[in-house]
């Protein structure tokens, strides 16, 4: 049996009223997610506890089959995990992101323009990095290099327990009602305001004015936790995995699984990804001899937090023509030429409202089908959020839905 998950990254959402209050979902075509739907086993999944923040960290750890009320030791940790960084008992890591602040030359009136910085690329991103670890780093502190705006600071037996806000949730907001608290939080501020000397007049950053873009003109610090422990997809479920994502944290979650890597090149997280190449590299996986593919998505988070409509209906438009469809028919066409069954199953990790522009906890839609010919008693008329409600089928928690996906028992 071959298994593939389409994690659609805050694909769902709440209705839209300029479109007759339907969601996004529901306005795209997408006839590869709404067979699934059809033909399958399809109705809502809890993916987030409510002690918990609707994060992608959170979220995508419960759609994999860990419990994060168990498992969750914060997010940056599964994003150094994925870089190669070495974190002892006592490092603390934290996510660091370039960002764009808007009225530096006031005290009072800042606010957070871009959490991307007009998602800056890698090659630019590491000389800035560079610098601040040249400039910054001390025996407690270091940076590190990841990809885009994303990046990783590590607090070698610093405090865990101070309140940090994620940038992606006060965009367009003043800062200054979201600026860190709590123990440890004046080093962690310290930081954040010596970035903005060193990265005003980087070579870097004149050279981005000058072409149109925003600077990388301040570090935003947020998403701290300690080494996490996960439990081995082999062991667990006597699979062998592979994960292929753009995104640092997806691959820290795959790491930590015990699951292959697969980086696709030309992905990059938004909506100007590589969606053929992601599907090539999952049919490639299978057809070397993965059993079970998470294939994530990040374009309609990006979309949802930048409040980009149309651009999320077409992340999830792609989603399913460029990727759903060709992996889906290369399955049923190994299953004609050797008897393997299969299981797909689409899903978000969490919603992303156009509106809010930010992550929620409510329970997000599902769809499986299994050539095998089960998971059939719960079908939906399409894929998206009323249509999977009415099923009447809610998985909370909603970390058990792995194992009922991997074992059919619904």
């Amino acid at each position: 049996m071959k298994y593939i998950v389409f994690l659609g990254d805050g694909m769902a959402d709440l209705p839209l009223p300029q479109y007759d209050n339907r969601t996004p979902l529901m306005i795209a075509a997408k006839p590869g997610m709404d067979a699934i739907a059809s033909q399958g086993l399809a109705g809502m999944v809890k993916t987030v506890p409510d002690t918990l923040a609707p994060g992608s960290d959170t979220a995508n750890m419960s759609v994999m089959g860990f419990d994060p009320e168990k498992y969750y030791s914060g997010r940056s940790p599964l994003e150094a995990v994925s870089m190669g960084i070495k974190l002892a008992d006592d490092d603390i890591a934290f996510r660091c992101n370039l960002v764009t602040l808007s009225g530096l030359d006031t005290e009072t009136d800042i606010s957070m323009e871009d959490y991307s910085s007009d998602e800056i690329t890698s090659e630019e991103a590491a000389q800035l990095i560079a610098s601040l670890q040249n400039k910054l780093s001390d025996s407690s502190i270091s940076f590190h290099a990841g990809k885009s705006y994303r990046h990783c600071v590590v607090w070698h037996g610093g405090p865990s327990d101070m309140k940090l806000t994620p940038p992606h949730d006060i965009l367009t907001q003043k800062i200054e009602n979201w600026l860190p608290q709590g123990n440890g939080s004046d080093k962690i501020m310290q930081l954040m305001l010596s970035s903005r000397e060193i990265l005003k007049n980087h070579p870097v950053n004149l050279d981005r004015v000058n072409r149109g873009l925003r600077p990388a003109n301040s570090i935003w610090i947020w998403g701290q936790g300690t080494r996490p422990q996960l439990p081995v997809i082999s062991d667990t479920y006597g699979l062998k995995g592979a994960v292929i994502s753009a995104v640092d944290l997806i691959f820290g979650l795959g790491i930590c699984a015990g699951m292959e890597l697969i980086e696709v090149p030309g992905a990059t997280g938004n909506i100007h990804t590589n969606f053929s190449g992601k599907a090539d590299a999952a049919i490639d996986a299978f057809a070397r001899g993965v059993d079970y593919v998470y294939l994530h998505l990040e374009a309609p988070d990006e979309c949802g937090h930048r409040a980009e409509t149309e651009n999320k209906i077409k992340a999830i438009e792609l989603l399913d023509s460029k990727i759903i469809k060709p992996v889906w028919d290369y399955l049923e066409r190994n299953r004609k030429e050797t008897g393997e069954d299969y299981r797909v199953m689409v899903l978000p990790d969490h919603p992303t409202p156009l509106k809010l522009r930010t992550h929620t906890s409510d329970p997000v839609p599902f769809a499986i089908f299994s050539s095998d010919g089960k998971l059939l008693h719960k079908p939906a008329a399409a894929y998206d959020e009323a249509s999977c409600s009415k099923t009447g089928l809610l998985i909370d928690p909603g970390h058990e839905l792995f194992g009922k996906f991997v074992r059919g028992d619904f």
